[in-house]
């Protein structure tokens, strides 16, 4: 008997230890294949959070300057200011990844890495429909004609409405940001689609939008000689400087 229970003893301790083993391989894994996200997840947050924080230190300060009482973060976090900071930069990036998915599509520039060749039709430029045949394609890519169009295009799409959206949140807590201001000065406040029509949204906007371009208008071109080993937004280090693409 008790050579039995000893033998049951090994058997689920060893079973325990395998479990143990199969769930931290699991976590590894799970870290190993989703880390370019996670991290990139973690400096957002950890980014946003600074500028809530020093937004709010800063509006204080000015609340200061102006012989104000100074506030509380929540209450920091419902002002204009802190939103229009916000949403004119996600408005920006939103943007610039729509139109840079869009231009790279039939535009292109010899050498970089971040375009196609031109010269060759490469596996991205192929009919949806001929994916049909393959296991693991993606459903939407064999329900039919309607979804494969619109899967065609669904990055665009998502990148373009995120655009909107945070355009249409710029705008929202811009004019309350310039409504606040207005009233402590004794001027008319604005409504959303009057703040349209000023220089100031127009101006926060476009001091975003030329950064974002110059930003990837030096990616395109410094890729065609510049290097970074090991990153897929770069040529393999030998790679002539003609030669396009990744």
């Amino acid at each position: 008997m008790n050579t039995d229970l000893r033998l049951k003893e090994t058997l689920s301790s060893g079973e325990g230890s395998q479990q143990r083993k199969s769930k931290q391989s699991s976590i590894k894994r799970f870290l190993r294949d989703n880390g370019l996200s996670l991290v990139l997840l973690a400096l957002f947050v950890s980014f946003l959070a600074g500028q809530l924080i020093s937004g709010w230190l800063t509006y204080n300060e000015e609340q200061d300057e102006h012989q104000q009482a100074q506030i509380g973060f929540i209450q920091y976090l419902e002002t204009g200011a802190c939103g229009e900071a916000v949403f004119e930069n996600w408005e920006s990036e939103f943007l610039q990844m729509c139109l840079y998915v869009v231009l790279t599509a039939f535009l292109f520039q010899r050498g970089s890495a971040e375009s196609k060749d031109p010269d060759k039709k490469e596996e991205v430029d192929e009919d949806s429909s001929s994916k049909l045949e393959r296991l693991y394609a993606p459903q939407a890519v064999k329900r039919g004609r309607i979804f494969r169009m619109i899967y065609n295009h669904s990055l665009s799409i998502a990148f373009m409405g995120l655009f909107l959206m945070s355009f249409l949140a710029h705008a929202v807590w811009g004019v309350k940001a310039y409504n606040e201001m207005a009233i402590e000065h004794g001027k008319t406040a604005l409504s959303v689609w009057q703040y349209f029509g000023t220089s100031q949204f127009w101006f926060e906007s476009f001091q975003n939008w030329q950064s974002e371009f110059l930003a990837i208008f030096a990616i395109v071109v410094l890729s065609i000689w510049l290097r970074e080993k090991g990153s897929p937004e770069s040529k393999p280090v030998a790679a002539a400087h003609s030669e396009t693409g990744r």
